[in-house]
């Protein structure tokens, strides 16, 4: 794979994905999105992993929002095109039948906050701070942080944190839900590797079809019901459920092959 700025390590069953812009704070700007958006929709399908780890290089942030950069000179038109694409890139992210686990370590801010949000589990670190901005520029979110951020914490919570922009730090972000896990100095990545682990030992397919059934109960076109309902339908015919049941039977530990 030809990236510039994403760094790929796998490790055992992980995928390890850096954000390598550190000098600029691993701002999200245009061809990051691009490779961010190439990986989710296309490359992924060329690893054998069980889960994937998006971190920030260095240790002052995760990602501190977009690239204001750009910006500059944006006509209505293509400010909107820039939004939507941004949009459906953390979509692939939100939707990817491998979960994707964000480790945060310092600052987490506009899209990288909305980028933090769009992988389905946190790993926070002790000086992870998240907060949306935007508004001191004149903007709303471009990249979800409106519908995200409510399902998350809250509409309160999330007006208060869009309306004023203050940050939060992790352990707020954990009350509130918005982090699954803090972690201690320098064991951010370690514990995120801890939870691959775990989720290794289960079904993918069962994994896979939990990730579209919760996702459904977002998507206004689709009945969150039916959604379950059908995917408990298609896990029930899998070699997977059979193997489930019969390692419970026997009392052992499952062996899933994702069949």
């Amino acid at each position: 794979m030809n990236y510039q700025y994403l760094l790929f390590e796998q490790k055992d069953d992980a995928l390890i994905i850096t954000l390598n812009r550190p000098e600029a704070l691993n701002a999200i700007n245009t061809h990051l999105m691009k490779e961010l958006n190439r990986f989710f929709n296309r490359d992924i399908e060329n690893h054998r992993i069980k889960g994937i780890i998006i971190q920030g290089a260095g240790e002052k942030a995760f990602a501190a929002g977009a690239d204001i950069k750009e910006f500059e000179g944006l006509s209505a038109a293509e400010a909107e095109i820039m939004s939507t694409y941004g949009q459906e890139t953390y979509f692939a992210i939100e939707q990817c039948k491998i979960p994707v686990i964000a480790v945060i370590k310092g600052f987490a801010l506009g899209g990288g906050c909305e980028l933090a949000m769009a992988c389905p589990l946190r790993v926070g670190g002790p000086k992870a701070r998240f907060g949306q901005p935007e508004v001191n520029l004149g903007l709303p979110p471009g990249y979800g942080a409106t519908q995200r951020l409510v399902q998350l914490i809250g509409r309160s919570k999330a007006l208060e944190m869009l309306l004023t922009t203050d940050m939060v730090d992790v352990t707020e972000a954990h009350r509130l839900g918005l982090v699954n896990y803090i972690a201690n100095e320098n064991e951010e990545l370690s514990l995120a590797l801890k939870i691959v682990e775990k989720l290794a030992t289960k079904s993918p397919i069962g994994i896979q079809k939990v990730i579209e059934c919760v996702n459904a109960f977002s998507d206004k076109e689709k009945d969150g019901y039916y959604v379950e309902a059908a995917a408990f339908g298609v896990c029930a015919g899998t070699e997977d459920f059979k193997e489930g049941a019969l390692a419970f039977v026997e009392k052992r530990k499952p062996i899933f092959n994702g069949k």
